[in-house]
């Protein structure tokens, strides 16, 4: 039996509606998944849940699905951000993919002293979390938002909002030890951690707790899923 494909569509959905997809999602169906008129499939996003869909009509320009019934309803989500500084390419694709799937609410970009590189493309980074959520199951895309530097970033941060930072070769305490009570986020530094001066910075803001992610010293990909497994594997806590 072919697997169900999912796509997100940020538009209003409910039974009995005909919804239009984009082009490249047409593409995507009809080319690299062979899927014809009267195929189903489903369609979703986080304001009106999951829905059964058929396929009226699909060619270059798009497809039509007809609604049928309601799968899943909007859910509540963890309120967990992720800000980090961008690595290299595939390293922060990885990020984006994993983010996505483990639950994150929202994605930052943020430009460190370290940073290995000075720009992102964001419309690539977007589609990542899309297909990330269409392939686990979430209901929910998270934002991918702009980048900006880190100094613009902790100026921008909710102050009722708390931000673990993940500081390497320090005496922070562990994260797993620090009441993990939503709403938060993790700010991941570069391949060599964030530099003195941004650290001493930090520290300055109410919200800030500086944390540890264990003894080992690890990839800054590997840092933000380590991470965000922890604080969202762990129960809402005071």
């Amino acid at each position: 039996m072919a697997s169900i494909i999912r796509l997100h569509v940020p538009l209003k959905l409910a039974t009995g509606a005909v919804i239009g997809t984009n082009p490249a999602q047409a593409h995507y169906l009809g080319t690299v998944m062979r899927r014809r008129a009267g195929d189903t499939l489903r369609l979703f996003n986080g304001a009106d849940g999951e829905f059964d869909g058929v396929i009226e009509r699909i060619g270059r320009h798009g497809a039509d699905v007809a609604l049928g019934a309601q799968t899943r309803a909007p859910a509540p989500e963890p309120d967990c951000w992720l800000a980090f500084a961008p690595v290299k390419r595939d390293a922060t694709d990885l990020i984006i993919e994993k983010a996505t799937e483990l639950g994150v609410a929202a994605i930052y970009p943020v430009f460190t002293a370290h940073s290995q590189t000075a720009r992102i493309n964001h419309e690539r980074l977007t589609a990542i979390a899309t297909e990330a959520a269409e392939q686990c199951e979430r209901l929910h895309v998270p934002p991918v938002h702009e980048p900006r530097d880190l100094a613009q970033f902790l100026a921008d941060f909710p102050p009722d909002r708390r931000l673990f930072v993940a500081a390497e070769r320090s005496t922070a305490p562990p994260l797993v030890a620090i009441p993990h009570l939503q709403p938060h986020a993790l700010l991941v530094g570069p391949e060599g951690g964030f530099a003195p001066a941004e650290l001493d910075g930090m520290v300055r803001h109410g919200f800030v707790t500086l944390v540890s992610l264990g003894p080992r010293i690890l990839r800054a990909e590997t840092a933000a899923i380590a991470g965000l497994a922890r604080l969202l594997a762990a129960p809402d806590q005071g």
